[in-house]
């Protein structure tokens, strides 16, 4: 893997694949460049699709914490490092992130998330503030594990499923991934849509949603394409929060492709 230096002087540890159009992916939590590596391999044939690891995960360093304004550093610094032209594809809070970032002005002109997990409306606030609330005190307490479960349960996964991933050999790599869990907290803010900073995003974005995923989350993604001043919606059918790679990369190759060509040609 490459590393470039965000403005802090960070490392972020990035890996590039394929030839094209530059595609930047920026992962969801819990995640890392290796969790993207399968959507980036049916990608790559079309485009040089580039992967990092987000601040404090990985191969890439930790320094300052997880501040908002520093994980929009670290995406800026990949996208300058990839070259001019880049388009932006956000997974889950990475979706959040990337729309974060083309608010405070990331030069990209083609963006395209996927179910980042706003929960807009009273209930889903107190949600969220309750959830934050406790992410912060199972840390304090250095209770890893169970700020992973909070995680987990809060995104709809099931308390036998979430028991048996404790079991799993994988268990231990989230563990080492928990502290990030603040960063993605973060940039979801307090869980409603930033409809007024998001009017600053000139992007043409593509927000999508899986047609099975929960009622909330599906409303959400609606009410996020609305905020967006040159935004599109799309419901994949059959899909949840969990999609899966070949169902999405033919969407975001369209997508990216097709936009692509429209731009150069006006």
């Amino acid at each position: 893997m490459d590393r470039i230096l965000s403005a802090d002087s960070t490392p972020i540890a990035c890996r590039r694949r394929g030839e094209g159009p530059p595609l930047v992916l920026v992962g969801g939590a819990l995640g890392t460049a290796a969790t993207d590596a399968p959507l980036a391999a049916l990608l790559a044939p079309r485009f040089t699709v580039v992967t990092y690891d987000r601040r404090g995960r990985g191969a890439s360093g930790d320094a300052g914490g997880g501040e908002v304004r520093r994980e929009i550093e670290d995406l800026s610094a990949v996208v300058r490092a990839v070259g001019p032209g880049a388009s932006v594809f956000g997974m889950s809070s990475g979706g959040a992130l990337a729309l974060e970032a083309a608010a405070a002005g990331l030069p990209v002109e083609l963006l395209a998330v996927y179910e980042p997990p706003y929960t807009p409306g009273a209930s889903g606030l107190r949600f969220k503030a309750r959830c934050t609330e406790r992410l912060h005190r199972l840390l304090a307490a250095g209770d890893r594990a169970g700020a992973v479960e909070l995680f987990l349960t809060a995104a709809g996964v099931d308390p036998a499923t979430v028991a048996r991933m404790r079991r799993a050999p994988l268990w231990p790599g989230l563990e080492a991934l928990a502290h990030t869990l603040v960063y993605d907290d973060a940039v979801l803010g307090d869980g409603a849509v930033p409809a007024e900073r998001f009017a600053a995003v000139t992007a043409r974005t593509l927000v999508v949603c899986g047609g099975f995923s929960s009622a909330r989350a599906r409303a959400s993604t609606r009410t996020l394409a609305e905020a967006l001043p040159r935004a599109r919606h799309r419901t994949l059918t059959g899909q949840m929060r969990e999609v899966a790679p070949q169902v999405l990369a033919p969407v975001l190759a369209d997508f990216f492709a097709r936009d692509a060509y429209v731009r150069q040609a006006s």
